[in-house]
């Protein structure tokens, strides 16, 4: 069979799978990459996050990591179900994070497609990576011409916005390769940067991790400064901001049509007074195979205390 005739079926089964973008680029590392992930490193953006350092070599180059790749499939899931409340008494959960864990969910789906094609064509391997794996996943998809890295470092798709979880096959065959998405289609538009309470954005395309509010909502361990709590915005567990003021999201997010992604009952709307009472009997229960578990029950308890005693001040 043909590159093309492979691609062909490993395009259509991964369309069956339910992956909404799929884009395919050779495994050959950019320096220009690997350059700006070792400036964010040296300059701390990445905070207490020390994993990204210590397989920073292997992040910068995919065959330090799987040396038998020679074709990097990307592959994009939107997760868009809706924006959160605007009324300023709920604690709000970022949009990711409202049903099952997006983990489970896409690596299962990477090894269904990763099994087909074994099946089908026996001599191929490969390995199936998410975001818990050291690959630079936006690059690789920009790369395989999924979208473009937008201001706010996020990945924007002309379809779908940047409401998209993202995986990867990396494969030990060459295959028929996508043109890199080369276009920024972001302008002169500043809004994600604008609308960041927190200016997490030192400057564009660049995220400082130890002002941005998803960061010290599930990965931040201990208190927060008295200057970063008091522009949480009511956020308990990670935040929306740069992703909700974004003009390709207002115009083209697509609300998806995974049930694993749709909210858990009064997830969305529950008022932070609500959120006080909860125990850690009801943390287990509510976020069983959730991504929120990641912030611990202790962290959570934090982000609603914070938001509970800025809304307090607000109201006097």
């Amino acid at each position: 069979m043909s590159a093309i005739e492979l691609n062909q079926f490993i395009r259509e089964t991964a369309q069956n799978l339910g992956f909404s973008k799929l884009g395919i680029a050779p495994a050959t590392t950019e320096q220009q990459s690997t350059n700006r992930l070792n400036s964010w490193l040296q300059k701390g953006y990445h905070s207490t996050m020390y994993w990204m350092e210590k397989r920073a070599d292997e992040r910068g180059d995919i065959g330090k990591y799987y040396p038998e790749a020679k074709s990097v499939i990307s592959l994009g899931l939107n997760y868009f179900t809706g924006n959160v409340s605007p009324e300023p008494d709920v604690g709000k959960i970022s949009n990711y994070a409202w049903g099952d864990d997006y983990h489970d969910l896409i690596k299962s789906r990477l090894y269904q497609l990763l099994g087909e094609i074994k099946t089908k064509f026996p001599h191929i391997n490969g390995i199936a990576c998410v975001d818990t794996s050291p690959i630079m996943e936006k690059d690789w998809a920009q790369k395989a011409g999924i979208g473009w890295i937008g201001k706010h470092t996020n990945l924007i798709t002309r379809d779908y916005g940047s409401w998209l979880f993202l995986g990867e096959l990396l494969l030990d065959v060459e295959l028929e390769y996508d043109t890199p998405f080369d276009d920024d289609l972001c302008g002169t538009c500043t809004a994600c940067l604008d609308a960041c309470p927190t200016n997490a954005f030192p400057e564009p395309y660049v995220l400082d991790s130890n002002k941005c509010i998803s960061y010290l909502t599930i990965e931040h361990r201990g208190d927060l400064s008295t200057e970063l709590e008091n522009k949480l915005s009511g956020w308990i567990y990670g935040c929306d901001i740069c992703q909700e003021v974004c003009p390709w999201n207002i115009t083209f997010s697509q609300l998806s049509n995974e049930n694993s992604f749709k909210p858990r009952e009064n997830l969305q709307e529950r008022p932070i007074p609500q959120w006080k009472k909860l125990t850690e009997e009801d943390f287990r229960i509510l976020f069983k195979k959730s991504a929120v578990k990641r912030t611990k029950y202790s962290g959570l308890k934090r982000n609603i205390t914070v938001v509970e005693k800025n809304n307090t001040k607000n109201q006097n």
